[in-house]
């Protein structure tokens, strides 16, 4: 039993190499949080909307979303500020919302530079005060 067991950690020990070699930091989507929280006036002057955008990119798209993050972070304070509650009050409206918000990123990004690699955005917060 022990040659057996010797012997198959051997033949197994490639396939563990190339799985660590395929974990390192360049290999698969990063998420790069826009915020912390961006905090927007909507068009009730008492009503307040907290969202933490977090993009989803991959390659060499990280650094181009971090040396235009205020750009980035002004396109969407522009598109989040002055709605109406109720405009974000179903699931429905929040994934349009979602989606406004990928085009304004890709737009912004392409105008200072290239949005490949970026992938998608998601709202990992959301709340209306």
């Amino acid at each position: 039993m022990r040659p057996f067991i010797v012997l198959l950690t051997f033949l197994l020990m490639p396939l563990f190499a190339l799985a660590n070699e395929g974990g390192g930091s360049g290999a698969g989507p990063q998420y790069i949080e826009i915020g912390p929280k961006l905090i927007v006036n909507l068009a009730n002057p008492k009503q307040l909307m907290k969202i933490n955008p977090q993009l989803m990119v991959e390659g060499e798209a990280a650094e181009q979303v971090k040396k235009n993050m205020p750009a980035l972070k002004n396109a969407l304070i522009m598109l989040f500020s002055g709605r109406k509650a109720e405009e974000l009050a179903t699931a429905e409206q929040r994934e349009a919302l979602r989606k406004e918000t990928t085009e304004v990123i890709i737009k912004t990004l392409d105008k200072y530079g290239s949005s490949e690699g970026f992938e998608d955005v998601f709202f990992s917060d959301f709340r209306i005060n």
